[in-house]
This record gives structure tokens, C-alpha cells and sequence, in this order.
């Protein structure tokens, strides 16, 4: 017996109403037939049931602004078959500049190189600057921590349970301390230390810029390394690097930021997740929050209060980039929700 619901989730499927269908006693007829009514498909961690076959697009659009920007987007996505299903703009009249991420599905018989190519003569006449990507994608992607494993922690288990849309495909520290934690993941871990001597560092940094490049990957999420990445290394990832940090510095430099805040006294802490840049800590921020705190919380309170903060930041800003929901403008930027 079918009784209207979706193999594994509670609700009722959209559209299936009234008494219970009842099946013929074939197993597999019956699953057959319950996989094609109820198409089962998950966003994040949350299911849902969708009865479309076509693939999704985004398309993410900074121009100067003028007037028929939009109207001018929507008839070319119409003009290639496609439907929009998600669009959200932006006006900054500081800058007189248009930010627009368009979500719309479309054949699967044309490729996204087709619509790329198709799109970059509108954008000619536009003045634009567009990325256009497949939606969902999980991007290959390197983890880079030290001695402290709550972010990468925090990033595996969501990538694991579904939260989170990810091909993690290496932990990478300059400790050791990571690998049991990418081991119980069955992720490969690769140890790059900082050997003695005065060239240790140079050594170092030219290793790990070998070997994200030998792991050919996407994206490289800084979840608390604590060494500072020279702009060489940095560069060609730009746009594609995130780091996480707490939202006391320029305050608090250094070690122990915590007991540097508490000594002050402070009244609420944060965390920033942002792009890495050539300049330390003050690339295009992505994700921020904040937490209050008072004279009753000691160093371990405001620590674990920190880190809670720092897992939740850096997760939400690595999945706006991977849902392609950032526009970067000059050092600032647009996020759509």
C-alpha cells in the first residue's frame, strides 16, 4: 500500500490527496511506480519533492545601473527556453551599480557552455560582469586547519549528513593534530609542517601551493589555520579562499583573543567569515554574527561561545558561495539570501 507520502519523509507529497492507493502485491512495480509519483531530491538538509527533470542555472550579474537591465535578462532567459524560478537585484546608488542572481531551469539538451556563450552578447551590450554555474554543484574542495578542529569538525559533518554541498577531497594542516578527525571521515590528510631553518616558512608555503594545485580543487576553506598565506600563494585563489576568524580583531592581535577581550571587558563577540586576500583579515567579508556576553562569562565562556560562533559563520558563508549567492564589488559584498 501506497498511503500518499514519500518513501522516508513524514508529509504528505504535494499534489496526492485522498484515500490510500493501493498497489498490486509487486514489490517492485510499487516502488517503481512510488519513485516516479514522488521524486525525491535534497537542498541542504532539507527534502523536498520535485517533479522536474530539467537542470538550473545561476546566473550572478554586476553592471552599471540602467533602466531595462531586468526586462533585458528575463526576455533572454525566455529566448532560450528557460524558466526563472528564483530572482533577486540589488540597486547601490552610491555606486550607481546593479546586482542581480537569476536561478531559472532549462534544457537539459543545451549545455551551460552553450548558455554561457549565448548570454556574454547581452552582456557585451549591458556592460556586465556575469558568471553563469550549474546549480547544485558540489565544488571540489581542500580543508586547511591547525590546532584547533571545531570549524573542520563542524564543515565535515555537515558535508557528511547532507547539509552542506561539498566534494571534500583533502584535510591539511601544519599539525598533526587533524589526522584522526579526517581519518573517521575517510578523508585523505596530508601533514605540510614548518621545518627548522631559515627557510622553513618559504619551504612550507611552496609545498602547499604545489599541493592544492595537485588536488586540482575548487575551493580552499582556511577553518582556523593560523599561519598567514603570502600573497603569492594566495592570488590565484582569489574569490575561491575563505577564512574564518573572530570579529575582535583589529582589537584583539595575537594570541589568546579571548582573554585579551575578557581583560577588557568586552560586551558581545563575533566571528567574520571572508575572502582571503593580499592584505591579513580584510578581504570582501561573506558572513558575520555575534553573541552577547557579560561580566559573568570567564576566558573558557567567551572561548566556547567564540567557537560556536566560528563553526556557525563559516558554514553559512561557505554555502552562499557554494549556492553562488555572492557578488563581490570592489572589497564589499552583495549576499543574496
Amino acid at each position: 500500500m501506497f498511503n500518499g507520502s514519500c518513501r522516508g519523509f513524514g508529509p504528505p507529497c504535494g499534489g496526492l490527496r485522498g484515500p490510500p492507493i493501493v498497489f498490486p502485491s509487486f514489490g517492485d512495480v510499487a516502488q517503481l511506480v512510488e519513485r516516479l509519483l514522488c521524486k525525491q531530491e535534497v537542498v541542504g538538509s532539507i527534502p523536498i519533492v520535485s517533479t522536474t527533470v530539467n537542470p538550473t542555472a545561476v546566473l550572478l550579474i554586476s553592471c552599471p545601473d540602467r533602466q531595462g537591465i531586468v526586462a533585458a535578462v528575463a526576455t533572454w532567459v525566455a529566448s532560450v527556453g528557460g524558466n526563472i524560478v528564483h530572482a533577486e537585484q540589488h540597486t547601490d546608488d552610491s555606486d550607481a551599480m546593479f546586482f542581480q542572481r537569476v536561478e531559472f531551469t532549462h534544457s537539459a539538451t543545451v549545455s551551460l557552455d552553450t548558455l554561457n556563450d549565448g548570454f556574454a552578447a547581452v552582456a557585451a551590450n549591458w556592460n556586465m560582469q556575469f558568471t553563469l554555474s550549474e546549480l547544485p554543484r558540489k565544488p571540489r574542495t581542500a580543508i586547511l586547519c591547525s590546532k584547533h578542529l571545531h570549524c573542520v569538525a563542524d564543515l565535515l559533518a555537515r558535508t557528511t549528513y547532507g547539509d552542506l554541498g561539498l566534494d571534500v577531497v583533502a584535510v591539511v594542516s601544519n599539525h598533526e593534530d587533524a589526522s584522526p578527525l579526517a581519518n573517521s571521515f575517510g578523508l585523505p590528510f596530508y601533514h605540510v609542517p614548518v621545518s627548522d631553518g631559515s627557510n622553513g616558512r618559504a619551504e612550507q608555503e611552496e609545498t602547499l601551493s604545489n599541493l592544492l594545485d595537485a588536488l586540482g580543487v575548487d575551493l580552499v576553506v582556511l577553518a582556523r589555520y593560523m599561519l598567514v598565506l603570502p600573497p603569492a600563494l594566495v592570488q590565484p585563489w582569489k574569490g575561491r579562499m575563505i577564512n574564518i576568524h573572530h570579529s575582535f580583531l583589529p582589537a584583539f592581535i595575537g594570541a589568546n583573543p579571548y582573554r585579551q577581550a575578557h581583560d577588557r571587558g568586552v560586551k558581545v563577540i563575533g566571528a567574520t567569515a571572508h575572502y582571503v586576500s593580499d592584505v591579513l583579515d580584510e578581504g570582501p567579508i561573506i558572513a558575520q554574527d555575534v553573541a552577547a556576553v557579560s561580566h559573568r562569562d570567564n576566558v573558557a565562556d567567551l572561548t566556547r561561545k567564540g567557537r560556536d560562533l566560528e563553526t556557525v559563520v563559516l558554514a553559512r558563508a561557505v554555502r552562499a558561495h557554494v549556492e553562488h549567492r555572492v557578488l563581490t564589488f570592489g572589497n564589499r559584498t552583495v549576499v543574496f539570501g
